[in-house]
């Protein structure tokens, strides 16, 4: 039986459509069951290997117990809508009405699914930047859109500004923005971010922006586009949870925005999770409300992870960039004699015990062949698991 349908525009835009028809499994997929099968050790997937903040696990076990266990409202339960709202003024001066511009989701992934999906019509164009995480491509095919990239360049990862001029035309319906950026690590500079919105301005286009690594940068600030002038009214703010929390299992996310756009958000959003997560909403608001410290706390200790595995692949031969941000520091293994990234990942669990993921799975095919030596691997993990990660690794050295 031939099964069509639109799920081959969503596999081909992520990549993941081989040419018999057949669907391959995500690059992620892949690397951790090889990690699993092997008993290596798992730097490919981002996710963290401890749990989050006690006060925000002890919120959910009390919602729990307290009943807070059926649908929530659509656009969230008031509680959680108003410690995003509190969240952006007490961080970024943004003044957000939390009854009509915020809107819960499962995860950042749903918002941006349920964002593209409520703004494109057959044949508009999205820009984003390339590497680009693969739910971007599956989405915007999925809503007939077609994808333009920009592409970001060694050693800082920037965007070129006259590449992202041209990129950006009267056919683009969505400019999309993740930043800090997965899977490089870049915290994007002021000039480029006023010149997104400059562009999106002259040719009437919306800013969707994906910020779920907001608190996780290294002695550099996260702006958010929303800040600059004249972004406000064209920008769909997109952040979760599950990063700064360390709860990416509970995918609560959220979407800020006009009322205008949370409002045609909302109308695709309804039909897809309709609500979700109801006991984790509170718990999420008392993260929300955690004092600086606990900011500041998050991003100081995964900056000395960073270092810690930065220095173990750079001892190993790697030649590492050293991210701004995120969970994830890209690795160079042409110093090894790997050209193909992808083989070398496949090869570290019988090398050195440890899985990776090529960033050439984060590419169309052009610039996956430039970034064929490419590896990004995650530092998110406990302390004792990137040291035994960096013993193994100086394996590759000898």
């Amino acid at each position: 039986m031939d099964i069509s349908g639109s799920w081959r525009r969503a596999a081909a835009g992520a990549g993941l459509l081989a040419p018999d028809g057949s669907i391959a499994s995500t690059i992620f997929a892949e690397m951790s069951a090889l990690a699993q099968r092997t008993g290596a050790i798992n730097l490919g997937q981002g996710f963290p290997d401890e749990d989050g903040p006690a006060e925000v696990l002890e919120a959910a076990r009390a919602a729990i117990a307290e009943g807070v266990n059926q649908y929530s409202p659509g656009r969230g339960l008031p509680v959680l809508r108003e410690a995003i709202a509190e969240h952006q003024r007490r961080f970024y001066g943004l003044e957000v009405d939390p009854g009509t511009e915020v809107l819960v989701t499962a995860g950042a992934t749903e918002a941006l699914a349920a964002t593209l999906l409520a703004l494109l019509e057959p044949g508009d164009e999205v820009v984003t930047f390339e590497p680009f995480y693969d739910a971007y491509g599956g989405v915007i095919a999925l809503a007939g859109g077609v994808h333009r990239t920009v592409p970001l360049r060694r050693p800082r990862f920037q965007p070129d500004h006259d590449e992202l001029r041209a990129a950006v035309t009267d056919r683009t319906r969505v400019i999309l923005v993740n930043n800090p950026h997965n899977p490089t690590g870049a915290v994007f500079d002021r000039d480029t971010l006023e010149l997104v919105v400059e562009l999106a301005e002259r040719h009437d286009a919306v800013i969707v922006t994906d910020e779920v690594y907001e608190h996780l940068t290294f002695g550099v600030p996260h702006l958010p586009i929303a800040t600059l002038p004249g972004a406000a009214e064209r920008t769909v703010t997109i952040s979760s949870a599950g990063k700064t929390f360390s709860t990416t299992g509970w995918k609560i996310g959220w979407a800020v925005s006009t009322p205008a756009l949370i409002t045609a958000i909302l109308a695709v959003k309804q039909f897809l999770t309709y609500v979700n997560g109801a006991p984790f909403q509170p718990a999420i608001a008392t993260g929300l409300a955690l004092p600086d410290s606990f900011y500041a706390g998050v991003a100081s200790t995964l900056r000395a992870k960073r270092d810690l595995l930065a220095s173990g692949l750079e001892a190993a031969g790697f030649d590492v960039t050293r991210p701004d941000g995120t969970y994830f520091v890209v690795a160079d293994a042409a110093p090894l004699g790997y050209s193909d990234g992808a083989q070398l990942c496949r090869d570290l669990p019988g090398l050195a015990g440890v899985v990776g993921v090529p960033i050439s799975a984060f590419c169309g095919p052009a610039l996956a062949a430039e970034y064929s030596s490419l590896v990004r691997f995650a530092f998110c993990k406990r302390v004792p698991v990137i040291e035994q990660a960096v013993a193994q690794l100086s394996a590759l050295a000898r």
